[in-house]
């Protein structure tokens, strides 16, 4: 039975960015030497092609995971052929096993998700407000100016928790994802809390029935360039063997995922989706690309760690970031916030809780996250021609 559901969330990468040469779900198409073969035209009508990234750093600020750069990068056809045009040409770069070793591990050994999409063509607030909430209430892009602003009209998970007498934390390494919604941050001090803290819950079987945990979004931990990818993945890591290792492990479902894709390429279309509410997006007609809550974003990573977790098994269900919505009101039989939660899946097909022996009972090894590397933060390295925005568009 599950006791214990265990959320951590990262920070801007698609599917085919972290895990597109995984050799399981549906990851970038590869040549006879094993290349990508995945190419975006720039502005100038010319190729880039999918490139391995130099280094575990990124750019600064790119690429771009604005409203307007998401939905260029969709296309007027939905073809995801904009890539480049929309969010810069290192958008087409992508990390592979000897870069993220234990990212790779856990998607190997786990369950994962080849068709979990962001919940919107949007920033980091929106897509974390869907989880939370299951909608942005309007919101498409990340500005503290709108922190409080447009309050869900349902309210969040953590209000229904908290009516229904469950318990919950948001265990934060320096800023709590539940500060999105200012009331409930200040109004459950004893449910916002340390990473200290999670740690010791671990080791002591006392996790919460739901836990968010959080990384350190303000030292460039959390693998949102121009961070070093393997400074979150070290976090991670450190996150899933605390859990696996602690006595609470036979009760626990921990989902490793990311709000968005961060402006880096992914090859699937996002499909429609169900409009959480009658909100529309504050965008400017004047400025901002067209386009509504009715259609998911790109498709990030994510994989289901759990001792029932089923044995080589990917999930090609479709899920966003309200199935974990889904999932906490399918065990609590608690009412959905939203139409968009309401009609999510559960997250429960990466599961066998009919097992008389969960395959992952015993906890699996895997591999170990370097760490940090010795790559500047803002300078991966050289790109290839044409993918480098610093660098003349060959002709």
């Amino acid at each position: 039975m599950i006791q214990h559901i265990v959320v951590v969330m990262m920070e801007n990468h698609t599917f085919d960015n972290y895990l597109g040469t995984l050799g399981r779900g549906d990851g970038l198409e590869l040549d006879r030497d094993g290349r990508p073969t995945a190419v975006s035209l720039d502005r100038n009508g010319l190729a880039v092609r999918s490139f391995h990234m130099p280094s575990t750093c990124q750019l600064d600020h790119l690429p771009s995971n604005a409203w307007n750069a998401s939905h260029i990068s969709f296309g007027p056809n939905g073809d995801n052929r904009g890539f480049v045009r929309g969010c810069g040409p290192v958008a087409m770069g992508y990390f592979d096993e000897g870069d993220l070793p234990f990212y790779h591990s856990l998607a190997s050994t786990f369950p994962i998700c080849d068709r979990w999409f962001a919940s919107c063509l949007a920033q980091t607030y929106p897509n974390r407000k869907y989880l939370m909430a299951g909608t942005s209430s309007g919101q498409i892009n990340t500005s503290f100016s709108e922190i409080g602003q447009a309050p869900p009209p349902n309210g969040t998970i953590f209000e229904r928790l908290n009516a229904h007498g469950i318990s919950w934390r948001n265990y934060a390494t320096n800023l709590p994802q539940v500060a999105l919604f200012p009331p409930v941050w200040q109004g459950n001090p004893n449910s916002v809390t340390t990473m200290d803290a999670f740690f010791a819950d671990a080791a002591a079987g006392t996790l919460p029935s739901f836990a968010l945990v959080d990384p350190d979004f303000i030292d460039d931990g959390s693998e949102e360039n121009n961070a070093d990818v393997r400074v979150g993945e070290e976090f991670v890591a450190r996150v899933v063997r605390a859990v696996m290792e602690g006595p609470g492990w036979p009760n626990t479902m921990l989902i490793w995922t990311y709000d968005e894709g961060g402006g880096y390429y992914d090859h699937v279309p996002p499909p429609p989706a169900i409009a959480p509410d009658s909100t529309l997006p504050f965008i400017n007609p004047a400025k901002d690309q067209p386009g509504g809550f009715d259609r998911y974003g790109f498709r990030v990573p994510a994989a289901i760690v759990s001792p029932f977790a089923r044995k080589n098994y990917v999930s090609h269900v479709v899920h966003d970031h309200t199935s974990v919505l889904k999932l906490i009101e399918t065990k609590f039989n608690l009412p959905a916030l939203t139409y968009r939660d309401a009609n999510a899946s559960n997250l429960l097909d990466a599961l066998d809780l009919d097992a008389k022996r969960p395959a992952f009972l015993e906890p699996t090894v895997l591999a170990a996250a370097p760490g940090r590397t010795a790559c500047a933060e803002g300078s991966p390295g050289p790109l290839p021609p044409g993918a480098d925005p610093l660098s003349p568009i060959p002709s």
